[in-house]
C-alpha cells in the first residue's frame, strides 16, 4: 500500500531539517537571486535537491513547484502536485535565527490535501490533512476565537498597516512579526496569535501548507479580497493572504473593501 501523503511529507520535512541544521550557523555560501528576489544559499539548494529526489521517488507522477526549482508548465497537466519552500525565512536562517521552516504541501485539483511546516531548530512540526485536525508535534491545535481587531495580536509587516490600504479604517491591532510566512500561518493555527495578513502577492510555496493547517485549526484563510485560495495556478501567486478566526476575518475584509466608510 502506498505511503500516505502526510506521512511522506513528515519524513521529507525531517530529512530537510537534518540538512538545514548542518548548514545553520556555519556560514554557507550565499548569493542574490535576480530581480531583487532576495538571498539564496547552498543550504536552500541542497535541501531542494534532496526533497526532489526523495519525494519524486515515491510520487513520480506528481507535479512539482518549488521556490528553488525552475518552474515548468508540465505541472499544470498533473492531477496532484508537490508545492514547497525548501527553506522559508532564508534571511533568518542566514542570521542564525531559529525562525526558519520547511513548508511542504500536496495539492489536488487546486486544494491542499496534506501540509507540513517544520521548524528544525525549534523541533516544531505542524501538520494537517484535508479531513483531519491540525497538529503541533502530534497534539491537536486550535485558532483563537477573537471576534474584533481591538488589541488583536496580528503578525504582519509595518507597511501593511499604511492607511492607504484600509479605506474602512486601519484596524487597531497589536502588530508582531516573524520571518517565515509559513510559520506565521501556523502560529495563528495554534492560537499564539490572532491573525496574520499580507497584502502583497504571495507565492504558493510560502502559503500552501500553512493555509491547510490554519484552516483545519478553525481559521478562515482567503486572499485580500476574501476569495478562497486555489493552488497550482499558472502564475503561482495569490492576491495576498488573510488568516484569522471567522469574526475577526470578516472585520478585516470589511475594512479593506469598504471605501464608503469614513476612516477612523
Amino acid at each position: 500500500m502506498p505511503e500516505p501523503d502526510l506521512d511522506l511529507l513528515i519524513d521529507a520535512a525531517r530529512l530537510a531539517g537534518a540538512i538545514a541544521l548542518r548548514h545553520w550557523r556555519q556560514s554557507p555560501q550565499v548569493w542574490e537571486k535576480p530581480d531583487g528576489q532576495g538571498p539564496v544559499s547552498a543550504a536552500d539548494i541542497e535541501v531542494n535537491e534532496a526533497l526532489a529526489a526523495y519525494l519524486r521517488s515515491f510520487r513520480p507522477d506528481y507535479g512539482w513547484l518549488s521556490e528553488e526549482s525552475q518552474d515548468s508548465p508540465a505541472r499544470l497537466a498533473t492531477e496532484s502536485q508537490f508545492i514547497l519552500d525548501p527553506i522559508d525565512g532564508t534571511r533568518a536562517f542566514l542570521q542564525g535565527d531559529s525562525a526558519f521552516s520547511h513548508a511542504l504541501a500536496v495539492v489536488k485539483n487546486g486544494q491542499v490535501t496534506a501540509g507540513v511546516v517544520y521548524l528544525p531548530a525549534q523541533d516544531k512540526l505542524y501538520a494537517a490533512t484535508a479531513q483531519g485536525p491540525a497538529t503541533l508535534n502530534g497534539v491537536e491545535i486550535k485558532a483563537s476565537t477573537r471576534q474584533t481587531s481591538i488589541d488583536a495580536r496580528v503578525l504582519t509587516g509595518k507597511a501593511t498597516l499604511s492607511p492607504e490600504h484600509w479605506p474602512g479604517g486601519v484596524p487597531p491591532i497589536s502588530r508582531h512579526f516573524r520571518a517565515s510566512l509559513a510559520w506565521r500561518l501556523c502560529l495563528v493555527a495554534e492560537g499564539a496569535f490572532d491573525a496574520t495578513l499580507t497584502l502583497r502577492p504571495s507565492w504558493e510555496w510560502d502559503i500552501a501548507a500553512g493555509a491547510l493547517i490554519a484552516t483545519r485549526a478553525g481559521a478562515r484563510v482567503t486572499d485580500r479580497t476574501g476569495a478562497p485560495l486555489r493552488f497550482n495556478a499558472a502564475d503561482p501567486r495569490s492576491a495576498g493572504v488573510i488568516v484569522a478566526p471567522p469574526g475577526l476575518h470578516t472585520e478585516l475584509i470589511a475594512r479593506l473593501l469598504a471605501p464608503h466608510l469614513t476612516q477612523n
